[in-house]
């Protein structure tokens, strides 16, 4: 698997978080793929040959070859029909509610083809210079120049979301929304009010998911470390505590997870982060 992060442009790097591209030769056998949630909407494009997405058990769907996925609450399987090749946009969690008129709730946990999201003839017209580039800078461009077009509002998140959000990020996810707003506790329903327009799940969840990607990150980085450290270092209750989210959004025993071939994508991912 090649995959490759590259920055945004600057007027685009307070809601952009960056670009990616991954590259899988098609004669390699993939098995489905788990992907988990990491807190992030991402606007993609699939350039090689078709992806499924399992519904449930063997059922599954043919992804869009240009969509948003919105926030991802579960864990879901995908699995390459054969050549990957894939660029993708990854927005903060705040980032992609500036681009679009619809609720960002509505696109949680599902493909959402950009033609339903923009005017379809402007949809049509940047897939097809997706497709068409010769390279990764000339796809970043088409896609910054669209994006740029779309942001009708040059200001920043609204302060009270970018600074709950910001304050979870560095805490790593830990830190609790009543301690957030501990100088004002009824700002407490307009927070989850503008989480919901703006960021498409609670701050609550976000927290959680926030929290979980620093554990991942810390096994992957130390594979050695024990689960009680992991857990204590990430600051939840206790080594239950951890087990119990970590199953909630990857599906999987914390122990099984560095050895299953279904995570081989999400931890590359999340090993590069």
């Amino acid at each position: 698997m090649d995959y490759q992060t590259f920055a945004p442009h600057p007027d685009l790097d307070a809601l952009v978080k960056c670009h990616w591209t991954l590259e899988v030769p098609g004669d390699i056998e993939a098995p489905r793929q788990r992907i988990i949630p990491d807190g992030c909407i991402e606007m993609c494009f699939i350039l090689g040959d078709d992806v499924k997405r399992f519904t449930s058990g063997n059922a599954y769907i043919i992804q869009p070859r240009a969509m948003v996925f919105g926030q991802i609450t579960k864990p879901y399987y995908v699995q390459p029909t054969g050549y990957v090749n894939t660029f993708a946009v990854r927005f903060y969690p705040y980032g992609f509610a500036h681009f679009i008129t619809q609720p960002i709730h509505a696109l949680a946990d599902k493909e959402t083809p950009l033609s339903a999201l923009f005017e379809k003839d402007a949809a049509r017209e940047l897939e097809e210079k997706i497709i068409r580039a010769s390279s990764t800078s000339s796809r970043i461009e088409a896609v910054e120049n669209f994006l740029l077009e779309k942001l009708t509002d040059q200001s920043t998140v609204e302060n009270i979301v970018r600074s709950t959000i910001d304050a979870l990020a560095q805490t790593k996810g830990s830190a609790s929304i009543h301690s957030l707003l501990k100088d004002d506790p009824s700002k407490r329903r307009k927070l989850e009010r503008r989480f919901s327009t703006q960021v498409g799940i609670s701050p609550k969840q976000l927290g959680k998911i926030m929290r979980l990607q620093a554990a991942l990150k810390m096994m992957l980085d130390k594979p050695g470390k024990s689960l009680t450290r992991v857990a204590y270092e990430n600051a939840y209750y206790d080594q239950a505590h951890f087990i119990k989210d970590f199953k909630e959004f990857t599906g999987v025993n914390p122990k099984n997870y560095l050895g299953d071939d279904q995570m081989r994508l999400s931890s590359l991912i999340y090993s590069k982060d």
